[in-house]
């Protein structure tokens, strides 16, 4: 019996046939933005490479007011100085300092006095307000403002004093120095004022001998020191003795300070 070709095959007999077609599936990933980061990250090597160059500069200038200061004020020795403000840049485009600070120490000035020798520093700190230059190969600048105090030993003083040997100096009140003289077992003391006695002078003179002969005493019986290297309008506003030694308060306001050669 032949089939019928009209008929349909049985289930078990039809071949399965290929599924029908499906769009294939993308995947979309979201890019990142990394303009942002990259703009934020070359700010930031911006202001960094800005800092930097700032205190290089600043640095650099610091190290070329120190020559002129220990120039001007005639110091054996450079000081430290420290340029204050932040930028550094904005001043030196301006050739104006608010603030600019110097420390010194064991430096020497020439001074003209009675022992001959220089004078020694045991500390100088000036703090200058208001600096200003003309240009930046100029070799003079002016001063708004200018403090400073300075300490000299007792030991320094009797140097420049011409003080003989066997001479001790120590402190006897806020203006007056005690000279003790020792003479084998027995010793006696005589008292020296010291006193402003100029706009760059300092006086030290003997009020009270106590029996000691003036010429033990060397040229400590009354001599002055004269500091010449005051920049003009700087003068000495006070001395006072302190137990760390003579202290002198300088200011000035409206003065030149130039660099000599």
């Amino acid at each position: 019996m032949s089939a019928d070709p009209t008929r349909p095959l049985p289930e078990w007999r039809q071949t399965p046939g290929p599924p029908p077609h499906e769009p294939p599936t993308f995947v979309v990933r979201k890019r990142r933005r990394r303009g942002p980061l990259i703009a934020l990250i070359t700010v930031i090597v911006l202001l960094v490479l800005l800092v930097v160059s700032d205190r290089v500069a600043n640095a650099y200038a610091e190290n070329q007011m120190a020559s002129q200061f220990q120039s001007s004020l005639g110091l054996s020795g450079k000081p430290h100085v420290s340029i204050q403000g932040f930028p550094f840049w904005t001043q030196l485009i301006a050739h104006d300092f608010n603030q600019v600070d110097i420390t010194a120490s064991n430096e020497t000035i020439n001074s003209v006095n009675a022992g001959g020798g220089a004078l020694e520093i045991a500390s100088l700190n000036a703090t200058l307000h208001g600096l200003h230059f003309q240009g930046f190969s100029s070799n003079s600048a002016t001063v708004d403002q200018f403090n400073a105090t300075a300490l000299i030993t007792l030991t320094a003083l009797g140097n420049v004093g011409g003080v003989p040997q066997g001479v001790t100096l120590t402190p006897d009140g806020p203006n007056q120095v005690k000279a003790t003289l020792s003479l084998g077992p027995l010793s006696a003391s005589a008292v020296a004022q010291v006193t402003q006695s100029g706009p760059n002078q300092i006086r030290v003179h003997v009020t009270d001998f106590n029996g000691i002969p003036a010429d033990q005493l060397g040229n400590f019986g009354d001599f002055t020191i004269t500091i010449p290297k005051l920049p003009p309008g700087v003068t000495i506003q006070n001395v006072s003795v302190t137990q760390q030694g003579l202290q002198v308060t300088i200011t000035g306001h409206d003065t030149t300070l130039s660099q000599n050669s």
